[in-house]
């Protein structure tokens, strides 16, 4: 062990004899051994040294040794050191719970029977390395434990952005089919639950081959990304829009009153996606249009099975497709169908 890596013992006596003999009692002891002829020098050392020890001599001058070990005691840098007091007098147990009240751990009397020293002075500095060693491997289980906060934090980081990978369209940033699945899912438990109607509402963008096809497909790539800003800017907080595949998109509108709102929302969203668009790409600016066909499907008045919704929903799409495109068609429930 170097001697930066000692314990350090601080011996307090105003008579410079007993600092000799102090020091040749404590010549086997591994440790480095700081000498003090005051209190108050006692007080200046211990600004600039951690003490495991302090063998302090009661009677002392100007400032006795309770009052340095008061002093100490009251200092939250310090009062964690041992104190030992040294003396000659004071055996009376009224004197012994005195200093005990200033802060002393111990007493040794005088004359100094070197076997005892020695016995407390080791129990002392053991307990000191053992409170050392605890705290370095306290130090190192929270170093530890921030490392391993730092690690779930961040595989929870990792876990969430490859979830958003998996569930969102890389190009748009929307839904895709699987979270489109479940919030399907989820809608219909929840109108199942509350009694209240939610609507399917699938979109197909019509003439967006055309623009693809004369403007080649990054502009198409960007048309379709205004397409789903559109979306997002024109629902309400609550509903929800996927981008299912090529130029076909989708949306769940929850917590309906009447199927008059699904159908009034399909209107708006084909007007506004009618509106121009300013496609940017590879240094050049297309103003170019499109429209949209739109099927609607209700919970519970079309089906409560989410598949037949997904079914009635694209057939009432394609329907608009074939009468023309560019509008909004309400599903036929296949009960309906039959019995017409």
């Amino acid at each position: 062990m170097s001697t930066a890596d000692l314990p350090k013992i601080l011996v307090v006596d105003d008579v410079r004899a007993n600092l000799v003999g102090m020091r040749r009692l404590l010549a086997p002891v591994k440790a480095e051994i700081y000498e003090a002829h005051s209190g108050n020098e006692a007080l200046a050392l211990c600004l600039d040294h951690r003490f495991a020890l302090i063998l302090l001599d009661v009677q002392m001058p100007d400032m006795d040794g309770f009052e340095v070990a008061s002093l100490l005691n009251n200092d939250p840098d310090t009062c964690d050191i041992p104190i030992v007091f040294v003396t000659a007098a004071y055996h009376d147990d009224i004197n012994r719970l005195k200093g005990y009240t200033f802060g002393a751990v111990d007493y040794i009397a005088k004359p100094i029977n070197d076997a005892v020293l020695l016995s407390k002075v080791t129990v002392f500095l053991d307990l000191h390395i053992s409170k050392l060693r605890l705290k370095g491997a306290l130090e190192e289980l929270e170093k530890r434990n921030r490392q391993l906060e730092i690690e779930i934090e961040e595989r929870r980081r990792v876990e969430k952005q490859i979830r958003h990978m998996a569930t969102h369209d890389a190009l748009t940033g929307l839904g895709n089919r699987i979270l489109f699945v479940e919030h399907l899912t989820r809608a219909r438990a929840q109108a199942q639950r509350h009694g209240r109607e939610f609507a399917l509402l699938y979109i197909d963008i019509d003439g967006f081959k055309q623009v693809n096809d004369r403007h080649g497909h990054g502009a198409g790539d960007k048309l379709l990304c205004a397409i789903a800003n559109r979306l997002r800017g024109n629902l309400r907080q609550e509903d929800f829009a996927v981008r299912l595949s090529g130029d076909e998109f989708a949306v769940i509108m929850v917590d309906l009153t009447d199927g008059d709102a699904a159908h009034a929302q399909g209107q708006r969203l084909c007007e506004m996606l009618r509106e121009p668009y300013i496609v940017s790409y590879n240094d050049q600016a297309y103003t170019v249009s499109v429209g949209a066909s739109i099927g609607i499907a209700l919970y519970p008045r079309h089906s409560t099975d989410e598949n037949e919704l997904i079914r009635l929903a694209d057939t009432a799409m394609y329907e608009v497709k074939q009468q023309g495109k560019d509008g909004v068609r309400l599903a036929v429930a296949r009960a309906a169908v039959q019995s017409a």
